[in-house]
């Protein structure tokens, strides 16, 4: 049975009550209102435990950079899955990221080699039925060289999990995916501005506000991820990319602010896909 919209509304609320009084007041930062979907989506998912940025969202904020360079940045997704669920959302977050690069670089022979990876995050974040029908779209879409709906494909999973983890009450989760995607996206669109450096094309990395929530976010975490070693390191490294990001009014952008950047997101990038071992 499909639940309409109030129907639904009602019984995330129903569920929401049922969390720890500790975790429904815990206070989360502000979305950057630029990196939200639409108004009814916010009121289904109880943005302010569960939504997080969206990762489509990020990626067209960036469109101005187009091309980004994507095949200077090629990784390979490994063939394990991470046995921690935080890594696990981080990596499924880089995925989602990657995809709209893979997208944006015309690369669409890799789509399978991502539906595939994709699905094998999804199964393990259990998240699996959801992510593997976007999956089969993904393919489907690919082969019609169909990019509206490879865009649309990619953003649903995202919102489709953060649905699945409303469900196993797991709201850091779906933070996690978001921050991974953004990272990714930072990571190859700072060094494209470096690249072919210009004061205008640098405004478009120049995003203080969502170095900030990202921090506030690895600061709200459940301690047994936010007082790891890499998260404490992570959460200092946004702190720098805010002061490095904010410009003052009528201040022009510099390639050595640029380079600064660009370097600190590249050991973000490394940071976050750095496993946890476990003791």
């Amino acid at each position: 049975m499909i639940l309409s919209r109030p129907t639904f509304a009602a019984a995330l609320g129903a569920l929401l009550a049922c969390l720890p009084v500790t975790a429904q007041q815990a206070e989360k930062p502000e979305i950057p209102a630029d990196l939200l979907e639409d108004a009814h989506v916010r009121e289904e998912l109880a943005i302010n435990e569960f939504t997080a940025p969206s990762i489509a969202k990020i990626f067209e904020s960036l469109e101005a950079l187009a091309p980004l360079p994507f095949l200077k940045f090629q990784r390979e997704t490994p063939a394990t899955t991470p046995l921690d669920r935080a890594d696990l959302a981080v990596e499924l977050g880089f995925l989602i990221a990657d995809g709209f690069l893979v997208v944006q670089a015309g690369e669409l022979g890799k789509v399978e080699k991502l539906a595939a990876d994709m699905t094998r995050y999804g199964k393990a974040l259990g998240a699996g039925e959801r992510v593997n029908r976007h999956a089969a779209s993904l393919l489907e879409s690919a082969r019609k060289q169909d990019i509206a709906q490879l865009k649309m494909e990619l953003r649903d999973t995202q919102k489709d999990v953060e649905l699945e983890l409303v469900a196993l009450r797991d709201a850091d989760l779906a933070h996690l995916i978001s921050m991974g995607g953004w990272i990714r996206a930072l990571q190859v669109s700072s060094s494209a501005v470096q690249a072919q450096f210009s004061p205008e094309r640098a405004k478009h990395v120049m995003r203080e506000d969502i170095a900030d929530y990202y921090s506030a976010v690895v600061g709200s975490l459940n301690p047994r991820i936010s007082e790891r070693p890499t998260y404490l390191e992570m959460r200092d490294l946004f702190a720098g990319l805010r002061t490095e990001m904010t410009v003052a009014e009528g201040e022009q952008v510099t390639q050595s602010k640029v380079a600064e950047i660009t370097k600190q997101a590249a050991k973000l990038a490394e940071l976050a896909l750095r496993r946890d071992e476990g003791p």
